[in-house]
């Protein structure tokens, strides 16, 4: 029997796929930041915080910051 994913109104990013790409992720932050009316100032800093560590570092900035509004798989 084939089932239908239930709608969640998420956006899912497959962290294994070239969505996992970091540069995908920061590129993501940005235009969600600014979808969000996120102020540039904090968008920076958001971005600096993101890019300041490993890529751990990265995705735990990008789950705080939209987690709400983002599922990341591994």
């Amino acid at each position: 029997m084939i089932k239908k994913k239930p709608s969640t109104n998420r956006i899912e990013i497959d962290l294994t796929g070239p969505q996992g790409n970091a540069y995908y992720l920061l590129g993501v932050a940005k235009k969600f930041g600014k979808q969000l009316d996120m102020s540039q100032k904090y968008i920076d800093s958001m971005i600096e915080k993101m890019t300041s560590g490993d890529y751990e570092n990265l995705v735990k900035v990008f789950d705080e910051e939209f987690g709400s509004v983002v599922t990341l798989y591994r």
